[in-house]
């Protein structure tokens, strides 16, 4: 069993999957789980906003897709309870030695165009290494870019443009994304798409684009018709809660040959 059912499990009920709803009860302060993106963001050369995000997306859903995540594995224990829980992730910046230093802690870095994201095992807040506590989370904005048209072949996922989000914000949200994609794929899906890097592309919609695929009241439909799924934030920072920060659609990926 994928580490990543107990989500299915959660969101199956509002995607019209078959499967019980799953109870969260909220944890106490000193309970708080979370899993740190660390974004590099060096004084020269900072990185550009879309390929930043997309780095995101794609390490928040490596590590748990990643072997040592499994049932038996070193982080199975880890990641699985954070996973029974909220998935909550906070955006810190690093730059230099501080950089280095995470690159130790067990974790999957991603790469996109020159843009670097570690995500890191997920931990109670109040036991953050050392490495990662001592970095700012504040201070990460980069402006926004012009990507051009997202390439066929890889998840698409959409950013809410009536909503505007930090990119710290942004990267914790395509992070979800990524994660309620893969909860909800079969095996086929998820050995081609690790076959790819677990890559993804991000853009920001027009107004039409996002009509036509947000779920709206009958998000079974979506899922069946165009294998879409909405990320809904608990509304903890910048957003009012229930706001759909991100839709999700899986798109077929070539098959990796094997060497």
């Amino acid at each position: 069993m994928s580490v990543l059912a107990p989500l299915a499990a959660r969101y199956a009920e509002w995607l019209g999957l078959p499967a019980e709803r799953t109870a969260i009860p909220e944890a106490a302060p000193d309970e708080l789980w979370a899993m740190p993106l660390v974004l590099r963001m060096e004084r020269t050369g900072p990185p550009s906003r879309t390929p930043l995000l997309e780095a995101a997306a794609s390490a928040a859903v490596a590590v748990c897709l990643d072997e040592r995540s499994a049932e038996g594995g070193e982080w199975h224990e880890a990641v699985s309870t954070w996973v029974s829980g909220h998935i909550r992730k906070v955006a810190r910046r690093a730059r230099g030695a501080h950089w280095r230093a995470v690159q130790e802690l067990p974790g999957v870095t991603v790469s996109v165009a020159g843009a670097e994201v570690r995500a890191l095992l997920p931990c109670r807040v109040a036991d953050l290494p050392r490495e990662v506590a001592r970095l700012q989370i504040s201070g990460s904005e980069v402006p926004p870019d012009e990507p051009g048209p997202a390439p066929a072949g890889l998840p698409l996922l959409l950013l809410n443009p009536r909503v505007t989000m930090t990119v710290g914000k942004g990267a914790a949200q395509v992070g979800h994304a990524t994660m309620l994609l893969a909860s909800l794929l079969g095996a086929d899906d998820l050995a081609a798409w690790a076959g790819h890097g677990h890559r993804c592309a991000v853009r920001t919609p027009d107004e039409a684009e996002w009509a036509t695929l947000h779920p709206g009241a009958d998000p079974r439909d979506v899922w069946r018709r165009h294998r879409v799924i909405a990320v809904r934030d608990a509304g903890f920072t910048e957003v009012e809660p229930g706001t759909v920060t991100v839709v999700a659609q899986w798109r077929d990926l070539p098959r990796v040959q094997p060497s």
